[in-house]
């Protein structure tokens, strides 16, 4: 083999010596991060480590956003912002920890497909979002989670 070729083949090398279940957990922590931050500007009162944690005491804001900003059809402001808030407080948690794995991803793909309707020039980071809950779905959660560890996953 050329000097060209062994060069070429090093990225290879290197990737499969990296375990699947490191490469999902990373995945799991990358994109449940991105929903935690959101439903943190969402939801007030009680509070661990600065995260609050009381996902039904939605702030005034959050129903401003989905009165006049989201715009989402068939569902009144005040039950879109309710579900929204729900679907990303508790599918992230469920990443995080790998409990439910394929069934958060899968909720998440859908409030990423929502979030794309009201937010349309912002695919360049949907499109992300999605790549992470694709893997998710397909491989689940991985041997570090609680999934691996309740007998739920490979």
């Amino acid at each position: 083999m050329n000097y060209l070729q062994r060069l070429l083949a090093l990225p290879a090398w290197l990737g499969a010596r990296i375990p699947e279940s490191t490469v999902l957990l990373v995945a799991r922590l990358a994109i449940a991060s991105v929903f935690w931050r959101s439903v943190q500007t969402k939801i007030t009162g009680w509070q661990l480590f600065g995260q609050s944690f009381q996902f039904f005491h939605l702030s005034g804001s959050t129903f401003m956003l989905f009165q006049y900003e989201y715009h989402l059809p068939l569902l009144s402001p005040t039950v879109a912002a309710y579900a929204g808030t729900f679907a990303e407080f508790f599918f992230s948690l469920m990443l995080a920890f790998g409990l439910f794995t394929r069934f958060a991803a899968l909720g998440l793909i859908g409030v990423t497909a929502v979030i794309e309707f009201v937010y349309p020039d912002a695919w360049p980071t949907h499109i992300l979002w999605f790549a992470l809950l694709l893997l998710l779905l397909r491989q689940g959660a991985g041997s570090f989670s609680l999934d691996r560890i309740l007998g739920w996953a490979r």
